[in-house]
């Protein structure tokens, strides 16, 4: 299970937490502007806006999970096991394979506005990458630094939800989050006034007690509340580092920690890692469960008119800075 969300100060950010029992060995993967990228049905792209993001590099070719292209348009592709329901191919669309809906996205639209105009085409199959590879049940999130989406194939066809707060988890599908939210309106950062009954002299005894009923389990439902309300009273400042710290501190919200969701004998669910990207600057920063130090790379050191791929092995072993 995992958790994205979008954050914005002076510059825009996008990232999400990617939660699981293993990993695939993903890596901070740059794809620069002519690395040609062949399509499964709509042939070969040997030109495109460059980007950058998490992927599992599979024979040269970069199975994105989340990405920012150089335009600042952001995408995140979280599990939605169960509701996620692909088409076979058709004629009179563009038919996409589930593996390569992020960079066929990212390589030709700049703003969602365009997603929303490239969508109305498209027929996503699901066609896997191999054999090896099965095809993912997705649900995902779009956004720049004016709106973000929320993008669900299911049973009754494409669905695309503008997305205000910026958030998205796992199931159930997201009008059925959103609806869910009404059970927490009464929630909010200031302390909480006595409504219960004037008769009763009710008093608070602690700090933070406006945010009692805010759900703190690991299940989606939960922690799509708990990041949307840490996310829409979050502040800080607009610099590079406040803005960067603050969107680790929302996500920190919802991170999970091995041996508290076993999902088989031996088998704990963990933030494998978690990712803020500045898509206005296209610096993709990170850490892992393991290493909590961030690390950074910036797409614009890179030659991003070059046709091969620029990959990143995560730094999986604990950073400690020594003071003395």
């Amino acid at each position: 299970m995992c958790t994205a969300a979008t954050y914005k100060t002076k510059d825009f950010y996008i990232g999400r937490t990617l939660d699981y029992e293993f990993s695939y060995g993903e890596e901070v993967v740059v794809t620069p502007r002519n690395y040609p990228f062949a399509f499964r049905f709509q042939g070969e792209m040997k030109s495109h806006y460059a980007m950058i993001g998490t992927a599992y590099v599979a024979g040269d070719y970069p199975l994105y999970y989340d990405a920012v292209n150089e335009k600042g348009l952001g995408m995140a592709g979280l599990n939605f096991v169960g509701n996620a329901v692909y088409q076979e191919p058709v004629e009179d669309k563009e038919n996409v394979a589930q593996f390569e809906f992020i960079p066929w996205v990212l390589s030709q639209c700049e703003s969602v506005e365009d997603v929303k105009t490239l969508l109305a085409n498209m027929n996503l199959t699901g066609t896997p990458f191999c054999e090896e590879l099965p095809t993912a049940q997705l649900h995902w999130m779009i956004a720049d630094r004016e709106q973000a989406i929320t993008v669900e194939f299911v049973e009754s066809g494409m669905h695309i939800y503008d997305n205000q707060m910026g958030v998205m988890t796992n199931n159930p599908p997201f009008e059925m989050q959103m609806f869910l939210l009404n059970q927490y309106m009464n929630l909010s950062p200031k302390q909480p006034e006595n409504h219960f009954a004037e008769a009763l002299p009710l008093e608070t005894y602690s700090r933070g007690m406006g945010g009692m009923g805010l759900p703190g389990d690991l299940s989606s439902t939960s922690r799509f509340a708990k990041v949307a309300f840490t996310r829409m009273n979050s502040i800080s400042g607009d610099s590079e580092e406040e803005s960067v710290g603050q969107f680790f501190h929302i996500l920190g919200s919802v991170e999970q920690q091995r041996g508290c969701c076993e999902v088989e004998e031996g088998k704990y669910e963990i933030t494998i890692y978690t990712s803020c990207c500045n898509a206005d600057k296209g610096i993709y920063y990170y850490t892992t469960y393991e290493n909590q130090q961030i690390t950074a790379v910036d797409m614009h050191r890179e030659n991003l008119d070059s046709d091969t791929l620029a990959r990143y092995p995560m730094v999986m072993k604990q950073q400690i800075y020594w003071q003395n």
